[in-house]
């Protein structure tokens, strides 16, 4: 597939950012600032919009591109989290201006591994990637079995479903850039550039 494919995803999920805006506030004010609908809605349209006209043919460049653009946009913990996901992805995908089924699962798996890095955390913080990492283990045993991108993506997002559910039980562990550090009691800081 081309890398229009990528332009389609990001526009996918800039629309459902948007029309979750006000439950991710509604949700966010519980516990945080209440901002996380904004930066969501927000940042994924400047990803969007960053690379909608199509010019970018290299799927890397473009994922950068996005990332680059969520994080000027949205320069929160949450909007640079998400942003070196793109980013991540973008650099692992360097070069490739065709996209098979293996690297739509390398985006994910990459996004993932963006956002753990920067936020130093893992499967069982009680973060997002305790609903990413199941969807992504999900897209690489079902490309291993050789399914059809639609049955992977309907089985990865039962798969985060499930990580999400599980996250009931859990205590957090990582708070994304508080300080101190939970996890090795080092004060915490965002980087000089996301």
């Amino acid at each position: 597939m081309e890398t229009s494919y990528l332009i389609k995803l990001l526009k996918e999920i800039s629309d459902i950012m948007a029309e979750n805006k006000d439950k991710l506030i509604e949700m966010d004010g519980i516990v945080g600032d209440g901002d996380l609908g904004l930066t969501m809605s927000d940042g994924f349209k400047a990803a969007y919009d960053a690379v909608s006209d199509g010019a970018i043919a290299d799927a890397g460049k473009l994922l950068f591109a996005a990332g680059k653009a969520m994080a000027n946009k949205v320069p929160s913990t949450m909007g640079s989290l998400m942003a070196t996901g793109l980013k991540q992805a973008g650099k692992d995908l360097k070069g490739k201006e065709t996209l098979e089924d293996a690297d739509v699962v390398q985006i994910f798996a990459s996004y993932e591994a963006g956002v753990a890095k920067l936020g130093e955390a893992k499967v069982g913080d009680k973060t997002f990637l305790d609903g990413l990492h199941p969807a992504v283990e999900s897209l690489q045993a079902s490309l291993a079995a050789g399914e059809s991108l639609a049955d992977m993506a309907g089985k990865a997002a039962d798969a985060a479903e499930e990580g999400f559910k599980a996250t009931t039980t859990m205590l957090a562990v990582c708070l994304l850039y508080t300080s101190p550090s939970p996890r090795d009691g080092l004060l915490s800081r965002m980087p000089s550039s996301a």
